[in-house]
């Protein structure tokens, strides 16, 4: 929303985007994420005979548990994979339809440097989005799909640790002055 507002409506954004607007996201954005732990913790409480079982991961994720469980899942399966769709859904459809105004919106500045300037903002922006959700997305699915304990760990590390380590790296790309010393450092290194 942010980067929309930034570019869709430049001149209103700190009309728009306002210290009560920014606290309201954050704390809508906190209290679905604490519901849907919630849900999902009570959907493991309802599961039984967890005796001597030991979960090669670094955070229970409840996909993992429902393997492990000795009960019927199907029905915690169900709601599981309702409560994903909905959460991975209803935030991409929202980042896409954003994308899409902005896209209309910078076709329409008239300098290519006002353009290319969107775009790199715009695009660094998305390649976080889309490490962080294609790193979450391959985490649950390598968990539901994949009975390997390795390969479970090697998905979290990527969600959980590879993802946050990435992000400022990625927006630094930005900084022109990273640029060279990055471009400089590869071309020493493949020169090497």
């Amino acid at each position: 929303y942010d980067r929309f507002v930034a570019i869709c409506h430049p001149l209103h954004y700190t009309v728009i985007m306002n210290p009560r607007l920014c606290c309201s996201l954050v704390l809508v954005s906190f209290c679905v994420s604490l519901l849907d732990s919630q849900v999902h913790n009570m959907i493991v409480l309802q599961l039984s005979c967890f005796k001597n079982v030991e979960i090669s991961s670094f955070f229970c994720d409840p996909s993992q548990l429902l393997n492990l469980a000795c009960s019927d899942t199907l029905k915690n399966s169900i709601v599981r994979y309702i409560i994903g769709a909905m959460s991975g859904f209803l935030p991409t459809s929202g980042i896409f339809f954003s994308y899409y105004k902005i896209l209309v919106s910078i076709r329409r500045v008239p300098s290519s440097g006002g353009r290319y300037k969107a775009f790199s903002t715009c695009g660094s922006h998305l390649a976080v989005v889309c490490l962080f959700y294609g790193t979450a997305l391959g985490e649950y699915l390598s968990s539901t799909l994949s009975q390997s304990p390795r390969k479970n760990a090697a998905a979290s590390v990527m969600y959980t640790v590879v993802t946050p380590m990435l992000n400022p790296f990625v927006y630094s790309l930005r900084n022109w002055g990273i640029k060279r010393a990055l471009w400089r450092f590869l071309s020493r290194t493949i020169s090497s």
